[in-house]
């Protein structure tokens, strides 16, 4: 477990010492109590002998006891799927319908 969101990372390695998910970049969209961060990374294809596409994820962290753990995540599976999500947000945000900010 993680005690500062500096030492967060998804980076796996199995029992095997196999690296599985290998992270390629880290975002802290938030802090505190309460920490979101968005990763970048890859995952190890043992029937192919190689590191897949790359995907995201974000990742809700809660501090307790001094200790940061996951308390739930969303996995981006692909790019069409992100696009999907962005194009989703920015027409909300056209519209006015999600300004983002608390009223």
């Amino acid at each position: 477990m993680a005690s500062t969101i500096d030492e967060i990372t998804i980076d796996y390695t199995d029992e095997d010492g196999q690296q599985i998910i290998k992270q390629l970049d880290k975002q802290v969209l938030s802090k505190g109590a309460w920490t979101t961060i968005m990763f970048l990374f890859v995952e190890w294809d043992r029937r192919k002998g190689a590191w897949g596409a790359p995907k995201a994820r974000i990742d809700r962290f809660q501090k307790k006891n001094g200790e940061y753990r996951s308390q739930s995540k969303f996995k981006f599976t692909s790019a069409k799927q992100a696009k999907q999500i962005m194009d989703v947000f920015q027409g909300w945000m056209d519209s006015g319908a999600f300004t983002g900010e608390e009223e």
